[in-house]
């Protein structure tokens, strides 16, 4: 239709990337105000379900402006969100935390790191290894860590930081295996950046991994990525 053709392509790509994330609000949104689910569970929909806008900045190629701009957005809006009922089934976990804000601001320091080196791939690295490893360490942790151990007067269990590290192996995996295909150091370069990411997520005082898991895993990666593939 002529009306739509006068539309810059970017716009659709940034149409898909908001209903996306629209949808996983809105989805927290009715669980919080529906149902009996857990407020950490809701966060850990939102948790998970937002990070995959980084594939979606990747696969549709959408430039690191755009990220950006919406990273520093959304982390206003999580800033307020802590004073003002704006996002109630997202920060109703009844606990201190700015996990939610950091979230958001590593997207944006990842986004204007990788994007402009045409290496976005570490960036979604950085934020997949927290999304999923971090998500469901937390729910694996809660239903079925039988083993706790403290780091900072926090609680976590053996159970859910083995699931850390082997979720983030399996995240990094995949991606090496995308970008670079079936070579030793597919295999390989993951395990330090599990580990590394595994230790990082047990210092998670404030929601303060939500920021250093991803820019460590990320920046491990990268570097590892510089020594052993040139």
């Amino acid at each position: 239709m002529p009306l739509f053709a006068s539309i810059p392509a970017i716009w659709y790509k940034i149409a898909i990337v908001a209903i996306w994330v629209g949808g996983v609000t809105l989805t927290a949104e009715l669980l919080h105000r529906f149902t009996s689910t857990d407020p950490e569970k809701i966060r850990k929909v939102v948790h998970i379900g937002t990070g995959q806008v980084i594939l979606l900045a990747w696969w549709l190629q959408i430039p690191a402006w755009v990220g950006i701009s919406a990273s520093i957005l959304a982390s206003a809006v999580t800033l307020l969100s802590y004073k003002f009922p704006i996002l109630p089934g997202i920060n109703s976990v009844g606990r201190k935390s700015l996990g939610t804000f950091f979230y958001a601001l590593s997207i944006g320091i990842l986004t204007a790191c990788f994007w402009p080196l045409q290496q976005p791939q570490y960036a979604a690295l950085g934020i997949l290894v927290m999304t999923w490893g971090d998500g469901l360490a937390a729910l694996i942790g809660q239903r079925f860590g039988k083993h706790p151990y403290k780091v900072w007067d926090i609680q976590k269990s053996w159970e859910g930081s083995l699931t850390m590290a082997l979720v983030s192996y399996i995240v990094s995996t995949v991606i090496f295996l995308g970008v670079e295909g079936n070579i030793w150091q597919t295999w390989v370069i993951p395990i330090p950046i599990a580990i590394i990411a595994t230790a990082l997520e047990a210092f998670s005082k404030l929601g303060i991994d939500n920021i250093t898991v991803p820019l460590g895993s990320a920046a491990l990666g990268f570097l590892l990525g510089q020594f052993l593939l040139g």
